[in-house]
């Protein structure tokens, strides 16, 4: 298995670097991600300016092919999938967020955004976000990318998957199982501040508390409940819901039995 990763918190980011440590157990690993942060960019692509990418000589972890990119995370992931990896990769993953990607929030998302180019160029792609801004648990989502891996290569899931992964922040064994949900609807309290800079006015938007409509099914239901959420993006087809939701169980039951490393 060849896996891209990517993410929108940065090429430096500590949660990105989590996810290659973890998934250089299965997989070859290259790493093409924004050269900073971009997040609520969406799946927004640069097509009025020139991209430059940058090898990364000595990343994080020693031997990964990493390369820096301008623009979005979704530049990052056509500039991987069409130019830099050669042969092709088997699974685009994005992460590991710092913030959870829940709701109708995840149009926005630019760890989401990457995941849809990657599903946009036919590759199975999944987004994993951890519901922190700061003191951010990655150990639970560093363990579960491998398994989600495992399971696309055993054609346990469909290949032409778009899934969207959050978990709360919580150390491995508080998290109290995993749900297939939907999203749910955010009601908007978002701020526009005027300013001025000496010359002219400008506005600044400010993200509002999000005001959740916290129902059963959903993905922000999950996460309060302490659950890992799976929400498919790329079909809500009953078949594959249920498919989804068999492997709950079992995907929870390898998760805590993961050893460190595994």
């Amino acid at each position: 298995m060849k896996v891209l990763v990517t993410n929108d918190d940065g090429v430096r980011a500590p949660g990105l670097w989590a996810l290659v440590k973890s998934l250089q157990t299965v997989a070859e690993v290259v790493v093409v991600a924004p050269d900073r942060e971009q997040s609520g960019v969406g799946t927004s692509i640069s097509l009025h300016n020139p991209l430059r990418i940058t090898p990364v000589d000595a990343p994080p972890i020693k031997d990964v092919e990493t390369y820096a990119a301008e623009g979005t995370p979704g530049d990052a992931v056509i500039l991987a999938l069409s130019h830099l990896v050669k042969g092709g990769v088997d699974m685009v993953l994005a992460g590991i967020n710092e913030g959870a990607n829940l709701g109708n929030d995840v149009y926005i998302s630019g760890t989401v955004g990457a995941a849809f180019q990657g599903w946009f160029y036919g590759v199975p792609s999944v987004a994993l976000s951890v519901g922190a801004l700061h003191d951010v648990k990655f150990e639970a989502a560093a363990k579960l990318a491998p398994l989600l891996v495992g399971l696309f290569a055993r054609g346990k899931l469909p290949r032409n998957l778009l899934l969207n992964v959050t978990l709360p922040n919580a150390s491995l064994y508080d998290i109290q199982g995993i749900e297939v949900g939907r999203l749910a609807r955010r009601t908007y309290a978002d701020v526009v501040e005027e300013g001025w800079d000496g010359k002219r006015k400008y506005y600044w938007i400010v993200r509002g508390n999000a005001e959740w409509k916290d129902e059963p099914g959903t993905d922000v239901r999950a996460v309060r409940m302490g659950r890992i959420s799976l929400t498919p993006l790329s079909s809500s087809n009953p078949q594959l819901l249920t498919t989804l939701r068999r492997l709950c169980f079992p995907l929870y039951a390898e998760l805590l039995t993961a050893r460190p490393g595994d």
